[in-house]
């Protein structure tokens, strides 16, 4: 009988100078338990074992192992999912991760880890400069032989459908929530490293990984920050968690600039500003900040009172500028 490990994973995000980050660490692809094909030191996400008998509680025990790696303080926290396919750690053991998503103000990190542009694991996600190049050059081309190779009519729908809605085809609109859905299915199509490394079994074969398709991970870990990826995303709109991971007082730009990184377009500047101040989200302070290289912008603060007033006081997302 396998043993069972179970291990916490931190997708810890912030955002500075209009960039969404991710904290990494180095880790020795033989130690995690990694594929054949991993060899030497691999990205992976900030994570440490369950101690059964430690903190009371798993939020507690997470918070510590990020001090104790990172030197970390976390805010905000939110339990993500559970991963627990085989094949994610040494061979014997069935590894189950409980992932969690923290938000937090960037600071400089103690040991080995780094802050990462997420966008460097999900480039096809970044739209604020237009479509990216890559989706038309590399993708879709993969996506017809994907299809065509199904082995039967109604595997070749589904295969079709999913590539669809995934990726914006055939009528559909672009859903940047479904970040999860597009990686997966890039990994099933071979596109990414990772898909070369575990060396999946099935109908399909797997070919060299297309470059240029983002930086691979230790096992599922871009999976993981797929998921929070994601799921940030989706809880901006009907959640302040935006307000998490700015200053307490911030200009009006200044926020739309994080909503911008998180949500990967690029928005119409009044109409976001009078979603933002329609919605009672901010409240003015009655002073400038002089640091804008041009006309001093007024300075804003969360306005607290608004999760009394409305069950959901997210920030939304107004129509995307053109590119």
């Amino acid at each position: 009988m396998a043993d069972v490990v179970v291990d916490l994973n931190a997708v810890i995000v912030a955002v500075t100078r209009e960039v969404p980050r991710c904290l990494t660490v180095q880790r020795d692809a033989r130690t995690l338990g990694s594929p054949a094909g991993d060899e030497g030191t691999v990205e992976a996400l900030v994570f440490g074992p369950l101690d059964p008998v430690g903190d009371r509680t798993l939020d507690l025990q997470l918070r510590g192992f990020v001090r104790q790696q990172t030197g970390l303080e976390l805010g905000y926290v939110d339990q993500l999912y559970t991963f627990g396919d085989r094949n994610r750690g040494p061979a014997g053991s069935r590894v189950v991760s409980i992932a969690y998503l923290a938000l937090v103000r960037e600071a400089e990190p103690s040991g080995e880890a780094r802050w990462r542009d997420w966008y460097r694991f999900f480039p096809w996600e970044d739209w604020r400069s237009g479509r990216p190049a890559m989706l038309d050059e590399a993708v879709l081309p993969a996506v017809a032989p994907w299809v065509a190779a199904a082995p039967s009519p109604a595997l070749t729908r589904q295969r079709r459908e999913r590539a669809d809605i995934a990726f914006g085809l055939g009528g559909a609109p672009w859903d940047g929530e479904r970040v999860l859905d597009r990686y997966e299915l890039l990994y099933e199509m071979g596109l990414v490293a990772e898909a070369r490394r575990d060396r999946p079994a099935g109908d399909f074969p797997v070919p060299e990984p297309v470059a240029g398709l983002g930086r691979p991970m230790a096992l599922d870990h871009r999976r993981i920050l797929a998921t929070a990826l994601g799921r940030l995303r989706g809880k901006i709109r009907y959640r302040p968690v935006v307000f998490e991971l700015l200053p307490s007082v911030f200009t009006l730009l200044q926020l739309q600039r994080v909503v911008e990184a998180l949500a990967g377009v690029g928005l119409h500047k009044q109409n976001f500003r009078r979603l933002v101040e329609k919605g009672g989200l901010v409240e003015g302070t009655g002073r400038k900040n002089s640091d804008t290289g041009g006309r001093p912008a007024e300075l804003f603060r969360f306005r607290r009172e608004v999760l009394r007033e409305r069950p959901a006081p997210g920030v939304g997302l107004p129509s995307a500028r053109p590119a």
